[in-house]
């Protein structure tokens, strides 16, 4: 196991992040797990916390694989890889599926304050780990339209081959764990709990909170 938990996760990526602490980034984490590490990068760095809303697009018959993701605006990437997984009338009713739960965060989500400006900013996108690498490919892409100064992405564990796909779409990537073989991103964790919609609008509350903005 690489990490205690996601709190010990969030501490090494911001101490791999230092050189963006006093230039004001926005993180974007990926919910649901991402948001507590993500605060915690924000938050060491002086930075702002949001969140990027993404959806991984399940295989048939195996939710757990991802045949590639979709962003709120319907945007989607597919994992060539899995082209032969799924047909077009799976892939439409998969799209509305996850399209649904998208609109459905964002209105959980929303009360805690409107989406921050990244235009001309650093932005960090942050997962606690990452398999395909689609979602975080899908997350990149969805912030890069908002155009960042500069696009990091950053995470505790992910495979080699979703790195060499990310170092694509990012200015730069951070990795803490780059294991041989990457069974589940939870087997890295001793405590891998699971974060509730509560948990994120939680932090994001306590994230916008006029004392926990950075000094002007």
């Amino acid at each position: 196991m690489a990490f205690e938990n996601r709190a010990e996760a969030g501490r090494l990526l911001a101490h791999r992040l230092d050189d963006y602490r006093g230039r004001h980034p926005v993180v974007m984490a990926i919910p649901r797990g991402a948001v507590p590490m993500g605060k915690i990068v924000a938050d060491a760095l002086d930075g702002e916390l949001d969140v990027v809303l993404v959806r991984k697009l399940r295989a048939p018959n195996n939710p757990e694989l991802a045949i590639g993701s979709i962003d709120e605006t319907g945007s989607v990437y597919l994992d060539p890889d899995t082209r032969d997984l799924w047909d077009e009338p799976y892939l439409v009713g998969e799209k509305k599926t996850q399209l649904e739960m998208l609109k459905h965060r964002r209105q959980q989500y929303q009360p805690t304050g409107a989406a921050i400006d990244v235009a001309g900013r650093i932005a960090i996108v942050v997962d606690d780990g990452i398999a395909t690498g689609s979602t975080m490919i899908a997350a990149l892409r969805a912030v890069r339209t908002r155009r960042p100064a500069k696009l990091v992405a950053a995470t505790g564990v992910a495979s080699s081959e979703a790195l060499r796909l990310i170092r694509e779409e990012a200015d730069e990537t951070v990795c803490l764990e780059t294991p041989p073989v990457l069974f589940a991103i939870g087997y890295h964790f001793r405590d891998f709990a699971q974060v509730s919609d509560d948990d994120v609008v939680a932090t994001l509350r306590e994230a916008r909170r006029p004392s926990a903005a950075p000094a002007s």
